[in-house]
């Protein structure tokens, strides 16, 4: 009786541990797969704190601001180009005055015509490239009014060619030491100096576009008084060479045509009594110097 009483009583107890852990088991497991109601506010806010839609609002934003991230046009490319005054094609009074105004800073070599042709053209788009403006090769406000402020309003002898009034010479800073024969192409003259005192001044032409004049610094490399061109046949008086085959000498036909007429790369001068004088003081060796 003891016995069948002591393990009834095993028995009891061992159901009851056996409640006890699956009682246990189920409550841990309930903790996390359903939760009380004390702990629905706890973790609603969890489950709202990173819905779907909430990612679309941080990029919405984005997409609305693109348009204010593009680039706004610059005041360069809304303000309106230059008129263009004068084109290729044109004719007139106005043209011939802008010939005669290139004229004096040795952008134009021909007679002024009225006419603005191919060699107008390639005066105009050298002025405008060589002082920063679009080479167009058409004169539009900017590059009239820069062309006023460097010239003079031409005469009627400049304006029929027969004479050009070119501004004072601006010396080159490489001819004020020595005994230099100073050239300007802005105003086409020759000036000859020792030591930064200009001695003799006179006009000067140069080569065409074909045939350009060097610019640089030279040395007079040898002189020939009634030198004839090997190549041209032509007379060349009073040559002084400086450069290859371009020389400073006398120029019959520049003499007789003015600015009509171009070298083909020496230096001429219509001036025979000037030339004269200055090949009996010039020496080989002396600088030379050609400079815009």
């Amino acid at each position: 009786m003891f016995r069948k009483n002591a393990g009834t009583r095993t028995l009891a107890a061992a159901a009851a541990v056996l409640v006890a852990a699956v009682t246990a088991g189920c409550k841990a497991e309930a903790a996390t797969d359903a939760p009380t109601a004390d702990s629905k506010p706890s973790s609603a806010p969890t489950a709202s704190a990173s819905p779907t839609p909430s990612a679309s609002p941080s990029s919405s934003p984005s997409e609305s601001e693109e348009p204010s991230q593009k680039p706004s046009p610059s005041a360069s490319a809304t303000q309106p180009a230059p008129k263009v005054l004068m084109a290729p094609g044109a004719k007139g009074e106005q043209v011939r005055e802008l010939q005669a105004r290139l004229a004096q800073i040795g952008w134009f070599d021909d007679k002024p015509t009225g006419t603005y042709g191919p060699v107008t053209t390639t005066s105009v788009k050298g002025f405008q490239g060589k002082r920063g403006l679009p080479v167009t090769g058409g004169t539009d406000t900017v590059t009239w009014q820069r062309l006023l402020g460097m010239t003079t309003k031409p005469t009627r002898a400049e304006l029929e060619g027969k004479d050009v009034n070119k501004p004072k010479a601006k010396l080159d800073a490489r001819c004020m030491t020595g005994r230099v024969m100073c050239i300007s192409k802005t105003t086409r003259t020759l000036s000859w100096m020792i030591d930064g005192k200009v001695l003799s001044t006179m006009d000067v032409r140069f080569g065409s576009q074909y045939t350009p004049t060097r610019e640089g610094v030279f040395k007079v490399g040898w002189k020939s008084r009634d030198h004839v061109s090997t190549i041209y046949d032509t007379p060349m008086p009073y040559a002084m060479f400086f450069s290859g085959g371009q020389a400073v000498h006398y120029s019959s036909d520049f003499a007789a045509r003015g600015y009509n007429g171009a070298s083909h790369g020496c230096v001429n001068v219509r001036d025979k009594g000037a030339i004269a004088a200055l090949f009996d003081q010039v020496r080989t060796g002396d600088k030379v110097v050609v400079y815009w």
